[in-house]
């Protein structure tokens, strides 16, 4: 049920990233995931992207475990509530969000954020139009999905990704801030990013 306030319906969006890597023979490899005291940690500056790795991974069973899918909660920024908002109605008539940038900032994510961090734009890894899709969670095609696989062809270890609604520029729907993904020469990275909207 939506929640009323002073009169008003509000809603919200929940949105969640599936992240998934395989190697160049199409082999599952295990990625992070982190656990809610990680994300916290990470949100606060006390921990990194990095921290799980520290000290021969020797803390990693306390901050989370590893998996074949990293999945992260991800923040909206103020600049994309205006651009659902002006998607819904016309106004303005911004572009839809189908780009999803990778990089590799460490500063957690913020509702002020107009940017990634630190994108990438090498080893395969730029910025790219995804697949999009209705589908549906809920209820039928309630949610907006988005899927980029990437062909790595460097090294890097990503930390940060983006929705965005342009090839460059452009306005920043979404960003998150996560437990890095280390991939190398060959590796394909997917990115499968969820946006539902619901009643709160």
């Amino acid at each position: 049920m939506p929640k009323i306030k002073n009169n008003k319906v509000q809603y919200d969006i929940v949105e969640n990233v599936e992240y998934s890597l395989k190697d160049k023979n199409g082999n599952l490899k295990k990625l992070f995931q982190q656990n809610k005291l990680y994300t916290k940690l990470m949100k606060m500056g006390i921990l990194s992207p990095y921290s799980y790795m520290a000290f021969g991974g020797l803390f990693s069973p306390l901050l989370g475990g590893w998996s074949n899918q990293l999945v992260v909660k991800n923040l909206i920024t103020n600049a994309g509530f205006a651009l659902v908002a002006g998607r819904i109605n016309g106004s303005g008539s911004p572009a839809a969000a189908t780009y999803i940038a990778v990089g590799t900032g460490t500063t957690a994510a913020a509702v002020g954020d107009t940017t990634l961090q630190t994108e990438l734009a090498t080893s395969g890894l730029s910025r790219a139009n995804g697949s999009v899709s209705l589908v549906t969670t809920s209820v039928t095609n309630d949610t907006a999905q988005v899927v980029v696989t990437y062909t790595v062809t460097g090294s890097a270890a990503v930390t940060e990704s983006g929705l965005l609604n342009a090839s460059s520029g452009g306005t920043l729907l979404a960003r998150q801030v996560f437990s890095a993904i280390n991939v190398v020469n060959g590796d394909s990275l997917q990115i499968t990013w969820k946006i539902k909207a619901q009643a709160v």
